[in-house]
């Protein structure tokens, strides 16, 4: 053996005291080596001990925020309610607005309350901010041919302006306002002809914004470029097309179509390369190229006496929804808006000024359409006297050869809508009833009803040979429906 192993063997105390001495060095070496470490690796170290001290009061944070702090509990959402008004009358105006920015879907209509013993009066102006009041600068005998028009910024304060058109003494007149401070931008412009409700901003493929009404059986319109020029009496930001230009009568300011009859109803509409224009007038429905104003198709219709919505019967392809004629012969005709051709149609009954139709869109790309029509045949003075019960239908187009009967209604139904309240969420519809006439006042309802929870209860209405499901089947189909918002 070696002479060092040898002697551990035979002194193992003497080893170890000179095991410790050997590690009592090596630690004074490292405390010289720590002592002499430059800055730079110390500030290191600490850096690291306060990046893993920040993610432990980090995490600590969303611990106690995910799971000791509780969440506020989420309103429960009604399926049904109802607001009734005592002696009171409404008017044909329905919408939905997220007024008080909540994400969820308010609804707006007018009633006025006859009842004098009522002293809860409050106004719109109550609720809410009033941006600006300004008094009209219309006509006492001036009639509005339009409702607000929305324009790009004219005065260049940030915020879109308006327009108005008006009709005094057989002429159009034009009103343009700061869409921040409600000023009159420059003073009222004559268009120099006599027109009618119903007008349309459009704006053409070279970035052109135009303005058409119908007057007196035709087309008329003007650019909003020329009308700027006319009310302040110098150029504007807009600019003209030169090809509408050249359609317009620089007199008459008619455009020349290819279409007759008188013009209903104007509506702009997605295109293939921008904006068209779906026309009705009293002998057909049109869709016109949006620049060259030709028609891309004619579906020749004669009583179509309500304005078109759309929808989408095959998936991310619009359609248009017209309903042609009124009583007994009434159809619902559901048209390619692309092509013009018939994807649907059916018989639906109903009384003249019936509520309208509409459409919501479903997870599947498709949409749900809801339509009224009557409960059941009945007789003419039943239909004069507006004593027949009002039904709302639904359809949606993977289902073609089915109806579902949802409510049947015996009030007089002033307007109606369907609309998804939240995001993702539920979709319901709502309801505007109260007096036939405004001089007689009466019970006015505002009703919101879940369609989920009408489906369980619905009468199936077959409408031909067809899939032999049963009516829970197709029940449950219309119940697994879901619905998204519009893009």
């Amino acid at each position: 053996m070696d002479n060092k192993d040898l002697e551990a063997e035979i002194h193992p105390l003497k080893n170890e005291d000179r095991k410790s001495q050997e590690n009592l060095g090596n630690q004074s070496k490292n405390e010289d080596n720590l002592k002499s470490m430059p800055p730079q690796s110390r500030l290191s170290r600490c850096r690291t001990v306060a990046f893993f001290l920040s993610l432990f009061i980090c995490l600590f944070v969303v611990f106690v925020v995910s799971f000791i702090i509780p969440c506020p509990d989420r309103p429960v959402s009604q399926g049904m309610w109802r607001v009734d008004y005592n002696a009171a009358v409404t008017y044909d105006f329905l919408a939905m607005e997220d007024v008080n920015r909540d994400r969820i879907q308010d609804i707006l209509f007018l009633y006025k309350d006859t009842n004098s013993s009522n002293t809860f009066n409050r106004s719109c102006a109550d609720e809410g901010e009033t941006l600006w009041s300004r008094p009209s600068s219309f006509g006492r005998n001036a009639s509005i041919l339009s409702p607000l028009l929305q324009v790009p910024d004219i005065d260049g304060d940030g915020a879109p302006d308006l327009l108005i058109l008006t009709q005094e003494e057989k002429e159009v007149n034009g009103h343009i306002y700061s869409g921040s401070t409600g000023h009159q931008i420059g003073h009222r412009g004559s268009l120099g002809v006599a027109g009618e409700s119903g007008s349309l901003l459009h704006v053409t493929r070279t970035g052109a914004h135009y303005v058409l009404f119908p007057c007196e059986g035709s087309l008329c319109g003007c650019s909003v470029e020329g009308l700027y020029e006319k009310v302040t009496g110098r150029d504007g930001p807009f600019k003209k097309d030169p090809h509408w230009e050249n359609m317009l009568n620089a007199t008459t300011h008619r455009m020349h179509l290819h279409s007759s009859g008188v013009v209903r109803y104007l509506m702009s509409v997605p295109g293939k390369a921008g904006k068209d224009v779906l026309l009705v007038s009293s002998e057909a429905c049109e869709l016109l190229d949006g620049q060259e104003l030709v028609p891309r198709w004619t579906f020749h219709a004669s009583q179509v006496l309500r304005k078109p919505i759309l929808g989408h019967y095959r998936p991310d392809a619009l359609a248009v929804v017209i309903e042609n004629g009124t009583g007994i012969d009434r159809q619902i005709l559901l048209l390619d808006l692309s092509s013009g051709a018939m994807l649907w149609t059916h018989t639906l009954p109903s009384l003249p000024g019936g509520p309208p139709s509409s459409s919501l869109p479903t997870a599947d790309h498709r949409s749900a359409f809801f339509f009224w029509g009557l409960h059941e045949m009945v007789s003419t003075n039943e239909m004069e006297t507006g004593a027949a019960q009002h039904s709302l239908y639904m359809f949606h187009p993977t289902l073609p050869r089915v109806l579902l009967e949802l409510a049947n209604v015996s009030a007089n139904v002033i307007a109606f809508n369907v609309v998804l309240f939240e995001p993702s969420r539920h979709a319901a519809y709502v309801l505007l009833t109260g007096p036939v006439s405004s001089d007689v006042p009466g019970l006015v309802s505002v009703t919101k009803h879940k369609v989920q929870d009408l489906v369980p209860g619905s009468r199936v209405v077959r409408l031909g040979e067809g899939r032999s499901d049963s009516d829970q089947a197709i029940r449950d189909r219309f119940t697994q429906l879901r619905y998204r918002s519009e893009a």
